[in-house]
């Protein structure tokens, strides 16, 4: 009777996580490409970016992270057959990677919060695809479970990420023609 609700609020985490971790690293360019302005606009875009990247993380992306985590593990004392099925392990790798992908963006928030800038904005462009890929191999694999052919799966997963990457060389090339779009 429970599980319904549990399932839900496990949802509505797992939107708000992945919100908070697809405009992160958008923040960070921005915070970035702020480090090239003259002063005083750099000084006050990255101080505002500061803000803006703390109030998100903080109030948004971690606690997301932490109550989609605790309703999972609530779904799974519910339905423990789960965690004998082949998907589910690969679903778990794939939560393991976009914990990994998470705890990097904290590292990369962290070192921008103390004014180090290390990544470019290009790099955070791509960057910045990596909870996309997640997603979609999570969402698959949630949905088709055993039907899912794994084959098939990988090479989506690939042309997904060709056709993402595509699509940051065209936005630059339309970038550099245009600085304002």
């Amino acid at each position: 009777m429970i599980y319904p609700y549990i399932k839900s609020l496990h949802l509505i985490f797992v939107v708000t996580w992945f919100a908070g971790l697809f405009y992160i690293p958008r923040l960070f360019i921005y915070h970035i490409e702020a480090w090239q302005k003259p002063s005083p606009e750099r000084e006050i875009l990255t101080d505002q970016l500061k803000l803006m990247t703390k109030r998100l993380w903080y109030i948004i992306t971690w606690p997301s992270a932490i109550l989609c985590t605790l309703f999972a593990v609530w779904m799974l004392i519910l339905m423990p057959s789960w965690l004998q099925q082949p998907w589910m392990h690969v679903k778990l790798g794939f939560v393991l990677l976009l914990f990994a992908y998470h705890f990097k963006c904290h590292q990369i928030f962290k070192q921008l919060q103390r004014n180090e800038v290390k990544y470019t904005s290009k790099f955070m462009r791509i960057w910045n695809e990596g909870a996309t890929l997640i997603l979609f191999a999570i969402v698959f694999l949630v949905i088709l479970k055993s039907a899912f052919n794994w084959i098939y799966g990988v090479i989506g997963i690939v042309v997904l990420g060709i056709l993402l990457m595509l699509g940051i060389k065209l936005y630059k090339r339309i970038r550099d023609k245009n600085p304002n779009a």
